[in-house]
């Protein structure tokens, strides 16, 4: 079959692979219509290659139809429609029975201290083969996919498997209700789809940070009031000018959708270049021992949190001697939310809005459809924000 395999630092391209195949009575296969591209799949790209190895198939936003099942797999036939969750998770564990499939105890990867496998993510996750293929193979099929009627287009729900979830999550974390005003930072994917997410659940005030125009302009169709970082000569002006839109305080809550790849932090980004330059053996231990992050949107959170606020982190970070403002943290009294979305945990919510009626947009959510064979383009074009890219959808 045909996959995307990463070889190296902003490396990848469309290479034939051995089928997957049954290995367990807990595996399916299937055969995928549609694998999306995701913002984490870019720090594999170009931060984390240091626990990445060449021949590794990325991807972890899948949806197909179902080709075989493994003995142990009584709910799934040869042909239904499934879209599966980024994560592997058992179902019976008792992470998985507290809703935090993300910490499944069956697929955990112990030896390097992680939680569930993840499809296409790295050592620290497995190495599971992922997504941006024609067929895959999913363990723990007994539990984690998802079936989803035959009929509408894919785009109605694949984002079932990372996007919807991980939006509603961050939301969630935040803790937006009614009335409530959160700002997110960051108007990828998550970041659109949490705007989306908490005016649908009754905030009153959505307000979106980025500095890419198309991304600002989309927000702004969507309802929330934006802010171009470009605009502001200093942070302190974007605070202000946030404060006085949210009587004074600063919002309620702040969505962090941007992660360690952050706007900004020259230095955070001259550390990250400088691991990637390591042999593999070296960066690796450098990255899980003394890694930084670029912060500059965590600090922006923070800074922007009205006083007992709530700051949900949905964008994914990977250091381990992150400096943070703990006496503004401690002073502020802030609340901190954050880890990969479990996807099954939220799934039933979300289904009920996969109508007709779309109410959350994913119909026309995808920017780009593009051929699995154009994957080292579509990477490309994402990490340069280029031709208004916000999400991408490949066909294989």
């Amino acid at each position: 079959m045909r996959a995307t395999v990463w070889h190296g630092k902003r490396d990848v391209r469309v290479e034939h692979v051995p089928d997957p195949q049954i290995k367990k009575p807990t595996d399916a296969v299937i055969k995928i219509t549609s694998s999306g591209l995701c913002g984490s799949d870019l720090h594999l790209y170009e931060v984390l290659t240091p626990f990445m190895t060449p021949g590794d198939i990325l991807g972890h936003e899948p949806m197909g139809i179902v080709e075989e099942t493994g003995s142990e797999v009584p709910d799934l036939s040869p042909g239904d429609r499934v879209v599966i969750p980024f994560q592997i998770a058992c179902g019976s564990c008792r992470m998985c029975g507290d809703g935090l499939q993300t910490q499944c105890e069956t697929t955990q990867v112990r030896e390097h201290g992680s939680g569930a496998a993840l499809f296409g993510y790295t050592k620290l996750y497995g190495s599971v083969p992922g997504a941006q293929a024609e067929y895959l193979r999913v363990p723990q099929a007994q539990y984690g996919p998802i079936k989803v009627p035959h009929g509408p287009a894919d785009d109605r729900f694949v984002y079932l498997s990372d996007v919807l979830p991980t939006a509603w999550q961050a939301v969630q974390y935040a803790g937006v209700t009614k009335g409530s005003s959160v700002a997110v930072l960051g108007l990828g994917p998550i970041g659109a789809m949490s705007c989306r997410i908490a005016r649908h659940l009754g905030a009153e005030q959505v307000i979106g940070i980025d500095h890419v125009p198309e991304r600002l302009a989309r927000a702004r169709r969507d309802g929330a009031t934006v802010f171009d970082l470009d605009a502001f000569d200093a942070e302190d002006g974007l605070i202000e000018a946030v404060k006085d839109i949210t009587g004074g305080r600063g919002p309620d809550a702040v969505i962090d959708a941007v992660g360690t790849e952050a706007h900004g932090s020259p230095a955070g980004k001259l550390a990250q270049q400088a691991a990637g330059l390591m042999p593999s053996r070296w960066a690796e231990k450098l990255m899980s021992r003394a890694g930084v992050d670029r912060l500059s949107a965590l600090h922006l959170a923070i800074s922007l949190a009205r006083r007992g606020g709530t700051i949900s982190i949905s964008g994914v970070y990977g250091g381990m001697t992150d400096p943070m403002p703990m006496l503004v943290m401690f002073d502020k009294q802030l609340t901190f939310r954050m880890g990969q979305a479990n996807v099954r945990r939220w799934a039933d919510d979300i289904i009920p809005l996969l109508t007709d009626d779309d109410p959350l947009g994913v119909d026309d959510f995808a920017t780009h459809r593009m051929p699995l064979e154009k994957a080292p383009e579509a990477y490309e074009m994402f990490q340069k924000k280029a031709d208004g890219a916000i999400k991408v959808l490949f066909t294989p």
